[in-house]
């Protein structure tokens, strides 16, 4: 099996072991924390992905980053002086709820403040290894916790970026011919999805209920019998930009925080019955799941890859930076009672996706949008050229006609009530991988 930088056509050079004493030293795939990792851990130290917590039912959430089995509480350290710097100025960034705050500060004070959190977390930095009330205060077991939604999301885009996947909805829908529709090799299609459904990783999700259009009788109300799941991962933007301006494609890296898992859950009945002539809106407001962890940009540098060739050349605003896409393997699991584990139904990766974010971003503004910190991005379906990398079940089962088995005579072509469907990804470095958790929901029974 070929090597990640194989894999990606990248060959990547991490930085030189800093000196312990530079409290802005980068991380590096050696490094070790004082805080024991299991080498298989989501979250070494080369991670540090940023979450918001819960200590208490009813507590107020904290910023955090996950270290392996473990949360540190950014504002606990916060408070004892331990991440000030200019870039920060004044603002007290981890005293907030949500990571917008810190994300409207840009890139230097997301280097910094990952920088010195790499410094104070490693084996031989005895700041915080050596002192017992801090490392009390700050440190805590994360099955002990509750995690929240880690921003305030006020605008969530989904957008529909992946080749394979537009390919396979339109040759079921429209043939093999007319499959693409005729702007999508030109520009990143999307739609303005519902905030305010946005959920975090673990909360049921209720089978929705909506208008069904059986044949050519005329529609009924009721749940939704087509209950899909879409694999997908968003970012967060950072900064943004203000009403009028545009962010270039060249810059948009600055304006991207960091990347979760989602699980935009589609009702693919009530969807085809409403989305003519604007599109998704019943069929998909009802519930997207998101993982809890964010996983920063720096944390993905070293799996930088290129993407899909782009043909034709897309117009020059859009003209991809160097190494656009990312080596993230993802996967798909489903459990119901009466299977012994969870049956993986889908594999992929991200850098399948045709548009990268930063076109994504660069369109999305181009006509002057403004975006603010903490707006969702997402990708859209990401599906890969195999049948078993497609990342839905409409795609998988291919409208429901190739049931999946899972053994024991259990099958699925879509999601029943009490399924659990979870999303997981990491990139796989030497000795270490950058995880991302999980995107995980239950599905309950409608309320007709």
């Amino acid at each position: 099996m070929p090597s990640l930088w194989t894999i990606c056509e990248l060959s990547v050079s991490f930085p030189p072991r800093p000196r312990l004493d530079m409290p802005e030293a980068d991380y590096r795939p050696d490094q070790k924390s004082f805080i024991d990792v299991n080498p298989e851990s989501d979250f070494p130290i080369q991670n540090l992905p940023f979450g918001c917590f819960r200590r208490d039912a009813g507590d107020r959430p904290r910023i955090g980053v996950a270290l392996g089995a473990f949360a540190i509480d950014c504002r606990e350290l916060e408070a004892a002086g331990l991440l000030a710097h200019p870039s920060l100025g004044s603002d007290l960034p981890f005293s907030n709820p949500t990571l917008n705050a810190f994300m409207a500060l840009g890139p230097d004070a997301w280097r910094h403040v990952r920088s010195r959190l790499a410094y104070l977390l490693d084996r031989d930095t005895p700041t915080l290894r050596d002192n017992a009330d801090l490392m009390n205060r700050a440190l805590v077991r994360r099955d002990e916790i509750e995690m929240a939604l880690p921003v305030a999301v006020g605008d969530y885009t989904d957008f529909y970026s992946s080749r394979e996947h537009a390919t396979n909805v339109g040759t079921m829908f429209r043939g093999p011919e007319n499959a693409l529709m005729p702007n999508w090799q030109h520009l990143p299609v999307g739609y303005h999805g519902r905030a305010s459904s946005l959920v975090v990783s673990g909360t049921p999700i209720r089978r929705p209920c909506g208008q069904l259009k059986p044949g050519d009788d005329p529609p009924v109300f009721g749940p939704t019998r087509l209950l899909d799941y879409e694999l997908e991962m968003g970012f967060f933007t950072g900064p943004g930009n203000p009403l009028g301006e545009r962010i270039e494609v060249g810059r948009a890296d600055r304006h991207v925080f960091g990347m979760v898992l989602v699980n935009d859950w589609s009702a693919r009945d009530i969807q085809k019955w409403e989305y003519v002539p604007l599109g998704p809106f019943l069929g998909k407001s009802f519930a997207t799941t998101v993982s809890p962890w964010v996983v920063t940009m720096a944390a993905l540098e070293p799996f930088r890859c290129p993407g899909p060739e782009q043909v034709p050349d897309p117009l020059p605003y859009l003209a991809n930076p160097h190494n656009p896409a990312f080596d993230v393997q993802l996967e798909v699991t489903m459990w119901f009672a009466g299977l012994d584990a969870p049956h993986v139904v889908t594999r992929s990766n991200f850098r399948y996706l045709y548009w990268s974010i930063y076109q994504q971003l660069a369109h999305h503004t181009v006509n002057g949008c403004n975006v603010r910190p903490g707006d969702l991005m997402a990708s859209g379906t990401i599906s890969g050229p195999s049948e078993e990398s497609f990342g839905s079940l409409l795609e998988r089962t291919w409208r429901g006609t190739r049931p999946i088995a899972f053994g024991h005579g259990a099958s699925r072509t879509f999601i029943e009530d009490h399924d659990t469907v979870t999303l997981r990804a990491w990139a796989q470095g030497p000795g270490f991988r950058i995880g991302f958790g999980e995107a995980s929901g239950q599905v309950l029974p409608a309320i007709v």
